[in-house]
């Protein structure tokens, strides 16, 4: 299992369609991947679970996931997240 501190760095923060191509991203990989901020834990590949976190610009979030391409998962979300 990796977990990942991971500051947002899209522009936008997590709106619709941000969160659209990180569900893709996400759904690459066979690892179970989830997307933790405060109290609220989601999956990372439910676009409705992604949703509800209403992340915006500069906020943290940690990113979890667990499975054989788990180092390479978290590594292209964090690249996706970190993105400008």
């Amino acid at each position: 299992m990796i977990k990942e501190t991971i500051k947002i760095q899209i522009p936008s923060g997590l709106e619709a369609r941000p969160v659209a191509l990180l569900v893709q991203v996400a759904s690459q990989y066979e690892s179970e991947i989830y997307v933790e901020c405060g109290s609220k834990k989601v999956n990372a590949k439910s676009i409705m679970g992604m949703m509800t976190l209403g992340l915006a610009a500069g906020e943290e979030v940690t990113v979890i996931a667990e499975g054989d391409d788990e180092k390479e998962a978290v590594l292209n979300i964090e690249k996706y997240l970190s993105s400008k």
